[in-house]
């Protein structure tokens, strides 16, 4: 039996993306998402873990900001690692494949979209 693990979210960004290098010189974006349900005039919103590499990574550290509106689509993904006390600790986040920038808050408008086609990035 096959399996899928696809994510498709739109939502704001609850802060400023950031963008950063790992110690092999690979660029790494990380924001945080939200999004809201509304139903019988109550809300709920959930907050969503987003990175994204390479040239989509760039990308998105260069048009997004706090409050831009996106599409993410990709995979859910969690990564364990020992804290500096040697505690274990994990987190599950959206690894992104493609990201479409629906408003961005800099410009007002849509920006350019990049993907994971473009940003070379092995799925």
């Amino acid at each position: 039996m096959a399996s899928l693990n696809k994510v498709q979210l739109i939502g704001n960004l609850g802060g400023d993306p950031e963008l950063r290098q790992t110690s092999s010189g690979i660029a790494v974006c990380s924001f945080s998402l939200a999004t809201t349900e509304k139903w019988d005039g109550n809300e709920k919103t959930e907050w969503h873990k987003i990175v994204a590499w390479k040239r989509l990574a760039e990308t998105c550290g260069q048009y997004l900001t706090k409050g831009s509106t996106v599409y993410v689509e990709g995979k859910i993904q969690t990564r364990e690692w020992e804290d500096k006390d040697g505690n274990k600790r994990w987190t599950t986040e959206v690894t992104a494949r493609d990201v479409q920038f629906l408003i961005t808050k800099r410009t007002g408008a849509a920006a350019p979209t990049a993907d994971a086609s473009t940003a070379n990035i092995p799925f």
